[in-house]
């Protein structure tokens, strides 16, 4: 049966990428969207859209019955889950396939022998692919756990069997952490998945993650796509990804793919899967180094890398496979090309945590063509969208692609130099650390590398800061001047020697720069500046972006004098309004609390008055001039 009409039950990055290759087939698109989304690229992409329900995604796009509704609104014929949210949902894959629509993805059988860790790795072992020793026993008392525990030997892991995500894993070093450590990954696990049951498992100390994106068709065929090495992760999550693994011998290859086709088949697999495994980094890369970890039941976010270097679609193959065609290709006929890497750009914080951020984007995208051969650009925003706090933080993805692996980490970090994310938190130069390490471009990082290199990584160069500071003093100065010789601003003093100097401000942080005062160091990468209005640029120095602004003097003794309206001063989030149409106000007196640059800044009337209109709302984002209060016009 052929696809017509699509439902994606996502949003953002891969509803747009999945929307992209229904184009190339002439498949009509329906897009779903919460109120946190209702302005957003992936419903201006689709054909059509409904509405789903407020932000929290328990209350739209985990909405089984509200997304069944919205197929059924549209004359939709399939649904496909993207990744995350229903993605691996057997309970929702039943669902739609009991409502007559096709389901992109596995069977619920599959994705239900796979969910449970333990299962998982019981069925892992039957078809004979290699598992890591521990315990995958039903007894979950204390003293059964205890026991196994001191059998397996320390360290070891403990982690929820319904886990995902990098919840419910805790890391236990000496048996005297046992106890207290069992207690809070049982806690986390039952909070999380609503399942506390927990495996344990011996740790691989230097551990790499290599994983194999196999497919599989309803004529019980299986075939593999090659190998994806994972290892760059910062608490289990994923950050940069390739394709192949580096340092991968042909006859590991082959019994890696193997044990990952024969796992497949013995669970009939139909669709896009990957078959992860957990590797001994300590050493090369040799037979007896790498351990079934776990199967995705879903297509992964790092599939452009597979993608890149086998010159296929994945998201046509599970069109295909779904309309109940045969696997595209046989395995000898998949190729291998090149190199490629792809790094998760996301709307975080690496200096505070990796604390999320959102708000409005006011600069996006890459400053630079990009030879579209070599480089594939993947994103569910762009500039002037909104990024909701209400979902995952990754907004896009970088994907290069290149002859061999030191040209893709070379292009992949002369890729992230000229990338520009102003306006919300961006991880874009933390990234371009990573990639342009000795460890990463030696590849002898692993999953816990970034975790040891600390705040070498995730906090930006103090001569980012400035030499982006004083590349908007050089571009004041050039645009500088006048219709007479007075308006020339070039720093002329008689009888002395020229002085440029501005007002500058990064943050809450202002003071007058001269750049003669300030070199800056030859071997930092050249600024990129973008004019995000008159007075506020955004730099990019290295892959970190910082918004600078310029004071505007005569503007603040305007808003001293008076005025009709206030405004937001910066792009923000409302916090509060203290008045209401008809109130008086005396000047100087606060009326709205917004939040901007990580800070609080109070609004206040600027002259004695009545407020005519409230215009802004608790919660807004708010764009610079944007006006939140008017007073009755004098």
């Amino acid at each position: 049966m052929k696809i017509e009409k699509l439902l994606v039950a996502n949003r953002g990055e891969i509803a747009c990428r999945i929307f992209a290759t229904c184009r190339d087939l002439g498949i009509a698109t329906v897009a779903v969207y919460s109120d946190a989304d209702a302005r957003a690229k992936h419903v201006r992409e689709a054909g059509e859209a409904v509405h789903i329900g407020p932000a929290p995604a328990a209350e739209s796009y985990l909405k089984v019955e509200a997304i069944l509704a919205a197929a059924k609104e549209t004359g939709a014929d399939a649904i496909h889950p993207g990744y995350g949210f229903l993605s691996e949902n057997a309970d929702f894959a039943e669902a739609v396939v009991k409502a007559g629509l096709i389901w992109v993805g596995p069977p619920a059988s599959a994705i239900r022998s796979m969910g449970p860790k333990d299962e998982a790795k019981r069925i892992a072992e039957e078809a004979g692919v290699p598992v890591l020793p521990g315990y995958r026993g039903e007894a979950q008392d204390a003293k059964t756990l205890t026991e196994a525990a001191k059998e397996i030997g320390f360290p070891l892991l403990i982690k929820a069997v319904a886990g995902g995500g990098g919840r419910g894993i805790r890391l236990v070093s000496r048996a005297s952490e046992l106890k207290a450590e069992l207690e809070s990954a049982v806690r986390e696990a039952e909070s999380s998945f609503g399942d506390g049951r927990v495996m344990l498992e011996k740790l691989v100390e230097c551990p790499r993650h290599i994983e194999v994106q196999v497919f599989g068709d309803s004529h019980g065929n299986a075939v593999h796509l090659y190998e994806r090495d994972c290892s760059l992760q910062r608490r289990r999550q994923k950050v940069i990804e390739e394709a192949p693994a580096p340092g991968m011998p042909e006859d590991v290859r082959e019994a890696m793919t193997n044990a990952a086709v024969a796992l497949t088949k013995a669970v009939k697999y139909e669709g896009a899967g990957t078959v992860e495994f957990i590797v001994d980094g300590s050493r090369p890369l040799a037979l007896d180094t790498f351990w079934f970890l776990e199967m995705n039941t879903r297509l992964q976010v790092e599939h452009p890398v597979t993608e890149m270097i086998t010159g296929q679609d994945l998201v046509e193959w599970q069109l295909r496979v779904a309309s109940g065609e045969l696997l595209p290709l046989h395995q000898q006929d998949i190729p291998l090309h090149g190199h490629a890497i792809e790094a998760r750009i996301c709307a975080e914080d690496p200096a505070e945590g990796f604390r999320p951020g959102a708000g409005l984007i006011l600069e996006f995208g890459m400053m630079e063509p990009a030879d579209g051969e070599i480089v594939r650009w993947d994103a569910g925003f762009e500039t002037g969208d909104r990024v909701p706090s209400n979902y995952d933080s990754m907004i896009a993805k970088l994907i290069v692609h290149e002859g061999n692996r030191r040209a893709a980490c070379e292009r992949l970090i002369e890729t992230l130099s000229h990338l520009q994310l102003a306006g919300v938190p961006s991880n874009t130069g933390f990234l371009r650390r990573c990639a342009s390490s000795d460890a990463f471009l030696n590849h002898s990082h692993h999953v816990n590398w970034i975790a040891e290199a600390g705040d070498a990584l995730t906090l930006p160069p103090a001569e980012h800061q400035h030499a982006s500071v004083m590349a908007v003093c050089d571009v004041r100065l050039n645009e500088a001047g006048g219709a007479t010789p007075w308006g020339i601003q070039d720093g002329w003093r008689m009888n002395s020697a020229p002085v440029h100097k501005s007002m500058v401000a990064v943050g809450a942080e202002a003071d007058w720069i001269d750049p003669e005062d300030h070199p800056v160091d030859p071997e930092t990468p050249l600024p990129l500046v973008t004019d995000i209005s008159p007075r506020r640029y955004a730099v990019t120095t290295g892959g970190d972006t910082v918004l600078v602004e310029v004071p505007e003097f005569d503007a603040d003794v305007e808003a001293v004098l008076g005025g009709d309206n206030v405004s937001a001063p910066m792009p923000g989030k409302v916090l509060s309004i203290s008045v209401k149409a008809g109130a008086e106000v005396k000047r100087g007196d606060t009326v709205a609390v917004m939040e901007a640059m990580k800070m609080e800044h109070a609004l206040t009337a600027p002259r004695d008055g009545v407020v005519e209109a409230v215009t802004g709302n608790v919660g807004d984002q708010v764009s610079e001039g944007d006006v939140l209060v008017q007073l009755v016009a004098e």
